[in-house]
């Protein structure tokens, strides 16, 4: 049982992590050929900086993911906290549920609902540009909320009450006591709804590409366009660098949430020692 339970694990991870293997390792094929690698080399790599327009759908990605996933992760951590502390039961499992039914529906019923709403309001109000980065940044915000407050929510309803408590009791306002004692015991969440919003924003394909325009073009709707007829090896370099980027930041966090969990075992420690 034991090698059949590793031979099931070691196969998932191999259906899982082949294909990336695969668009590694042709990455660096001189030949630019699937067929055969013929040698090492960098050269796909050198092509890729030196497309421009790959650079500016790069630099507009980065730009709609990190301002979409700012905005969404400050909302749905208020929203959260609207949540946890409503006394009434009817209205936390009612908005519980309204945050969900983003996250159920399909990409492509979102994506033309947005499209449509943003084309009717720029009718009513005569603008003749109607999508473009602020559409984009709408619709990455609206779709990313669920998910922060996915992951703060949790964090409110496993704190200490009592704490919030003694805090106002002992002087502090509402708004004191907010940053002061719920946000740093909410942080691993909110930490976890930023990345989840950032990295959800810089994978999305489907909704950018109903809220998009010509103008503005993200990582995806370039790298779509350029493997819709032949796929070319600097794309392989591309996305290579994105594996890359993603691994760093995964490690990044994982390495800081080890970090803040030892420092605050010792100071807990630490507390208890001084209190003996």
């Amino acid at each position: 049982m034991k090698f059949l339970s590793r031979f099931y694990i070691g196969l998932i991870f191999l259906i899982l992590y082949a294909p990336i293997l695969v668009v590694v390792l042709f990455s660096f094929n001189e030949s630019g050929s699937l067929s055969h690698f013929s040698g090492f080399s960098l050269y796909w790599y050198q092509d890729l900086f030196r497309n421009s327009e790959a650079l500016t759908a790069l630099k507009n990605s980065l730009l709609l993911a990190v301002t979409s996933s700012l905005l969404a992760t400050l909302i749905g951590t208020f929203a959260a906290f609207s949540i946890a502390r409503s006394k009434s039961k009817y209205y936390q499992r009612t908005m519980e549920t309204v945050s969900n039914i983003p996250m159920m529906n399909p990409d492509i019923v979102t994506g033309v609902s947005m499209m449509l709403l943003f084309v009717g309001v720029a009718t009513m109000l005569n603008l003749s540009n109607s999508l473009g980065f602020w559409t984009m940044l709408i619709a990455h915000t609206t779709f990313n909320l669920p998910y922060v407050i996915l992951s703060v929510l949790p964090k409110f309803r496993q704190m200490d009450k009592n704490l919030t408590e003694a805090a106002l009791d002992l002087g502090c306002t509402p708004v004191q006591t907010f940053f002061r004692v719920e946000l740093p015991g909410i942080m691993p969440g909110v930490v976890s709804g930023l990345m989840m919003s950032f990295t959800l924003s810089l994978d999305d394909f489907v909704i950018s590409h109903f809220v998009s325009s010509p103008d503005f073009k993200t990582l995806p709707l370039y790298i779509y366009t350029q493997t819709a007829h032949e796929v070319k090896f600097s794309m392989y370099a591309l996305c290579t660098l994105l594996i890359v980027a993603i691994l760093i930041l995964l490690i990044a966090v994982n390495v800081a949430g080890s970090m803040g969990e030892h420092h605050a075992r010792k100071k807990h420690l630490k507390n208890l020692a001084g209190g003996k």
